[in-house]
């Protein structure tokens, strides 16, 4: 049920609130924010929103730098991070322009709004469920140093194998054997418990939380299928939880896609289904694996522009470490049921009509959570407006370990990009797909490569700890 102003108003005054507070989102997927004065919240708030430089968001505006911000009442929680009783609210940017305000394209939350409606447009859903897997680190300590006299980096979590020997009680995990591991070796459970809890209360439904495979304070969290506006804003307030209640138990917590050498990397593996009047779009008892036509076209688009699409599924240099054979992160273009080696999976256990689904399984959560799933989205459609069939274009089903394909049979594959300069290359030459409809602007698009290509060189010129090991006796 929607909420009006006059909710809001009257669970200001239920809960006591101080501080209303508004969280905005840059272009590189991170929050911002502004905070009013409770007593300063009325319908005007509302009407006429926050004023905001998007110039310092990241976003290189065409019109004036200077934008509103409206909040979305349906988005309001209660922060439960803030001693002060404070109303959290996120919403969607806009141009001042007479005789209204309106939507500023490049602003994410817009994007994902306008991919949705591209999508309603074309007459194929109506609705996408998207559920993202929330793969992260808990560590106990973390510290690093980029200057002239030192560049090193380095983190600790008591329950790793490295502290076998210091520990003092023997409560340490194996290398790589901390799938589903139990107490007493799970020793952050209550807090990712009550991350769950806390999510919960937000709006956000979960599935479950495990250890995940590294043993160094690896783990997963898994929500709900839910819409993928919501899912967009329940990305960003997931990411918040985990950091901040990581804090409160004296843990920091981190989505870098490859923190630790030799360990599993973590993923934001993303689940999707589409829906038309209620009922699935991507279901066929006599399909492969018991999926429609529609749905492999849907597949054939992601395959056919995965290569752009890592600029914006995987937009760090680090992405790229985990991208790399023998850690279940996928590296080959193809899909196939249960198989983790290939960039779409088909999840067998997802039997009934309106769960049956893929996953593309190499984004992860560096990204903006909006232009992921807008991309997504928009790859998709052009799939099955194109009629791209992936089975006809040689991309599986491969329901074999491709890890374990002989060097002549890889050599026969499509691969991933192996760096990011190599996805931002694709995303160059490849983004008509993300432009149609006016979804992605293209201004925002040049922006968006121009920002990670300095990221790129920026980091390419900075000597590795690594290179002192095999250069430095040369």
């Amino acid at each position: 049920m929607a909420k009006s102003v006059q909710d809001i108003l009257d669970l200001i005054q239920e809960k006591g609130i101080k501080m209303v507070d508004f969280k905005m989102v840059d272009i590189n997927g991170q929050y911002r924010h502004v905070t009013i004065p409770a007593e300063n919240f009325s319908e005007d708030t509302m009407r006429s929103g926050i004023g905001f430089d998007a110039s310092n968001y990241g976003y290189a505006v065409v019109e004036k730098s200077d934008m509103v911000f409206i909040p979305d009442p349906d988005t309001a929680v209660v922060d439960p991070f803030c001693s002060i009783p404070t109303l959290s609210m996120t919403g969607n940017a806009m141009i001042i322009d007479a005789p209204e305000n309106r939507p500023l394209p490049q602003y994410p939350r817009n994007i994902v709004r306008a991919a949705v409606q591209h999508m309603k447009d074309m007459g194929v859903a109506d609705t996408m469920l998207i559920l993202p897997e929330f793969e992260f680190y808990l560590f106990d300590q973390v510290g690093w140093e980029v200057s002239g006299r030192e560049i090193s980096a380095g983190v600790d979590a008591q329950q790793s194998y490295w502290n076998s020997a210091c520990e003092g009680k023997g409560v340490v995990v194996p290398k790589q054997k901390n799938y589903h591991i139990a107490k007493p070796f799970d020793t952050s459970f209550e807090c990712r418990s009550e991350m769950c809890m806390l999510m919960k209360e937000m709006g956000i439904d979960i599935n479950y939380h495990h250890p995940e495979v590294a043993a160094s304070g690896q783990f997963e969290i898994e929500p709900q299928l839910g819409e993928v506006v919501h899912m967009s804003d329940a990305t960003m307030m997931i990411k918040y939880i985990i950091h901040n209640t990581a804090l409160k138990y004296g843990k920091t917590a981190t989505f870098m896609p490859k923190p630790i050498y030799g360990e599993a990397g973590s993923g934001m593996h993303v689940h999707m289904l589409l829906m038309k009047d209620g009922q699935p779009v991507f279901s066929d008892d006599n399909g492969y694996a018991r999926l429609s036509e529609t749905a492999h076209y849907f597949m054939g688009g992601l395959l056919k522009h995965i290569s752009s699409l890592c600029a914006l599924t995987n937009p760090s240099t680090n992405s790229f470490k985990r991208l790399v054979p023998g850690f279940e992160a996928p590296v080959t273009v193809g899909y196939a049921t249960s198989n983790r080696s290939a960039v779409i999976r088909i999840p067998a256990y997802a039997k009934s009509p309106n769960k049956r689904r893929f996953e593309l399984r190499n984004p992860d959560a560096t990204c903006n959570p909006y232009f992921c799933y807008a991309a997504i989205l928009m790859a998709g459609l052009d799939g099955i407006k194109n009629k791209i069939d992936p089975h006809a274009n040689g991309w599986g089903p491969y329901d074999v370990n491709l890890y374990h394909l002989s060097d002549e049979e890889k050599a026969k594959l499509r691969h991933l990009p192996t760096s990011l300069d190599a996805a931002l290359d694709a995303l160059e030459n490849d983004h008509d797909y993300l432009t149609a409809g006016g979804v992605f602007p293209e201004e925002l698009l040049k922006n968006f490569i121009e920002t990670k290509r300095a990221e790129c060189r920026q980091l390419a010129a900075i000597p590795h700890p690594a290179e002192f090991e095999k250069y430095y006796n040369l």
